[in-house]
């Protein structure tokens, strides 16, 4: 019996690899923390996982465990961690322990500032589709899949979100260091997590040691639009070989995406050219391990997107809206242009929400200059109170205003406020656009953009 304990098991990433191992044969896990939210608190209840009580608990950490695992919500001092380093038991961040895992199988490992999570979700969803059994890891939910991980005995391959951010609070690496691919795609590079990337020269150099990092003879896709991947591939080591790609051809007719391929008009239920992109980087990841174009290009059709990914909330007849993760400039200017060049004759409000460290941080702002532009009517909001919590130096509306430009824009600070104003517009003929990585200080999206169509 594998006894395997984890420490800060309600993360998001957390708590879905305890679920991931625990569904394994002769895996024994336990876990502790001192506070866990939904949805993470039902989906560990529901698997037997949920702790009996919060808190760190010492006493939990013993010799016979196999592995402890280290979530990013973990600090140093924690009684439970000190307790392992003084058992000397094995002690793995989330990544690590992924790896250690799938060691024996070859290993796809998406990475990139903007669609990760949607590439790899692409993959995934065609792998199934060809019935395709595969090991996995990816930043969102997706529609037909369970769990946001997965790990077994029996699957040869395995499919990686590779995340640039901070490994766990004792491994300062970014996670997607420690993936060692030996299939790997770039989907481009966008100065993000400024907090733990001072400079954007420093960021990018996180992804040229992600390809140093890669396994003999491996294979890099990458995004030839973007000037730093281009010059990260001509720079690559002898054995690693690359696959350029870039937007397919296709075209928008009444509102729906079609790829032109050799095999016939493909009309596609996601749009944007990010997305399809995003689609040619899978296409291509795919035929690595012996998918044929045919065969990806047969099943991508019924792709449904990503949660949170330009995710279709509410519709009427004339109406449209979307909730989207955009936050950082580069996601945000490209959801923007998906939308207005999906419905180009539809009026288009957009609305992001400032939540991120670095959203948030009076020398990151500038770099949010123009994202919004092709929006009809925009409103960005904030929370003063996130910046006191992120103990960030204060930022005030004329600031944010300045740094977005633009005459179509509006700056908020109360939820209820903006909630008020958008209540005000009318929305025939319209497409609305929600984007944040939180919830504009507790609105629920879904129901919101409902009531607002209405």
């Amino acid at each position: 019996m594998q006894r395997v304990h984890f420490i800060a098991i309600g993360g998001a990433a957390m708590h879905n690899l305890a679920i991931a191992i625990s569904k394994k044969d002769n895996f024994l896990v336990t876990g502790s923390d001192d506070e866990i939210f939904e949805p993470s608190r039902t989906r560990l209840k529901e698997n037997g996982l949920l702790p009996d009580e919060m808190g760190w608990f010492p006493e939990r950490i013993h010799k016979e465990l196999q592995a402890v695992i280290l979530g990013m919500h973990a600090t140093e001092d924690n009684p439970e961690l000190i307790r392992a380093k003084e058992l000397k038991l094995k002690i793995y961040s989330f990544p690590e322990y992924l790896f250690q895992q799938t060691r024996s199988k070859t290993r796809i490992v998406v990475g990139g500032s903007h669609g990760k999570t949607t590439t790899t979700a692409m993959i995934l969803f065609v792998l199934k589709q060809l019935k395709i059994d595969v090991d996995y890891m990816v930043g969102a939910q997706i529609e037909g899949f369970e769990n946001m991980v997965k790990l077994s005995y029996d699957s040869r391959i395995a499919v990686f979100e590779g995340d640039e951010y901070l490994t766990s609070p004792l491994d300062r690496r970014p996670k997607f260091h420690l993936f060692k691919p030996h299939i790997a795609v770039l989907t481009g590079i966008a100065w993000d997590h400024i907090n733990v990337f001072p400079t954007f020269e420093n960021y990018v150099e996180q992804f040229k040691i992600f390809t140093e990092l890669m396994e003999v003879q491996g294979r890099l896709i990458y995004f030839d639009g973007d000037e730093n991947l281009n010059k990260i591939a001509e720079n690559l080591r002898r054995d690693i070989v690359p696959f350029p790609y870039n937007t397919p051809e296709y075209e928008v007719r009444n509102g729906i995406t079609y790829l032109i391929t050799k095999y016939g008009d493909i009309p596609l239920k996601v749009f944007g050219e990010h997305n399809l992109q995003n689609m040619n980087a899978a296409r291509l990841a795919c035929r690595q391990i012996g998918v044929t174009d045919e065969q990806f290009y047969s099943v991508i059709s019924a792709f449904p997107g990503a949660s949170n990914r330009l995710e279709k909330i509410a519709e009427t007849q004339n109406s449209v809206a979307f909730k989207d993760f955009a936050h950082s400039p580069s996601k945000l200017k490209a959801t923007v242009k998906a939308v207005k060049s999906q419905f180009p004759d539809r009026k288009l409000v957009a609305c992001m929400e400032l939540h991120t460290f670095s959203s948030l941080t009076e020398n990151f702002l500038p770099q949010y200059a123009g994202c919004m532009a092709e929006a009809d009517v925009a409103f960005v909001y904030y929370n003063p109170e996130v910046i006191l919590h992120k103990r960030l130096k204060e930022i005030n509306p004329e600031q944010v205003k300045a740094a977005f430009g633009g005459d179509n824009l509006s700056v908020y600070t109360d939820s209820q406020a903006l909630q008020q104003k958008l209540r005000e517009l009318n929305y025939d003929n319209t497409a609305l656009l929600l984007m944040t990585s939180g919830n504009f200080s507790g609105v629920n999206l879904i129901e919101f953009a409902k009531e607002l169509l209405k």
